[in-house]
C-alpha cells in the first residue's frame, strides 16, 4: 500500500507531505509525491520547479520513507489528474493541504479539494499549513 500526496509549492503542500511523512512512518508505507502543471497556463504557480522536487527526493530520502516523486507535464484539471492516479495506483490514503476560503469564495470559484474530497475513491486526509 501507498499514500498519495498530491503537492503544490506552498505552505499548504508542505503540510500535506509532512503529514504524508507521518502516516507512511506509522504504517510502514511508501509515499507518491504527484505535483502537475496546466496546459492552459503559461505560468503556473503550483508547478513545482525542478529544485523544489530536488529537495522533495532528499527529504523523503533522508526520513527514510519509500517514495517516488512525479511531475505530470500536461494536464488541465489537476483533481482529474489526481483521480486518474488513484484509480491506476489505488493508495490507501491521499493527503492534500487546503487552504482556508470564504463562503463566497466556495461559491463562486471551483475547488480541487472539495472535488477531491467526494470524488476520490480512497479516503482523503486534509491538512491545512500551520
Amino acid at each position: 500500500m501507498s499514500i498519495l500526496v498530491g503537492y503544490i509549492p506552498t505552505p499548504q503542500g508542505e503540510a500535506a507531505l509532512a503529514a504524508a511523512i507521518a502516516e507512511a512512518k506509522a504504517h510502514d508505507e511508501s509515499i507518491l509525491v504527484l505535483n502537475m502543471s496546466r496546459d492552459d497556463k503559461l505560468v503556473d504557480a503550483h508547478r513545482a520547479a525542478s529544485s523544489d522536487l530536488d529537495r522533495l527526493d532528499a527529504d523523503l530520502a533522508e526520513s527514510g520513507v519509500s517514495h517516488e516523486v512525479r511531475r505530470i507535464e500536461h494536464g488541465t484539471d489537476p483533481a482529474d489528474q489526481i483521480l486518474q492516479v488513484i484509480d491506476s495506483e489505488n493508495p490507501r490514503m491521499l493527503v492534500i493541504g487546503v487552504r482556508h476560503r470564504s463562503v463566497v469564495g466556495k461559491l463562486l470559484l471551483g475547488s480541487t479539494a472539495q472535488r477531491l474530497l467526494l470524488d476520490a475513491t480512497c479516503p482523503v486526509l486534509a491538512v491545512k499549513a500551520d
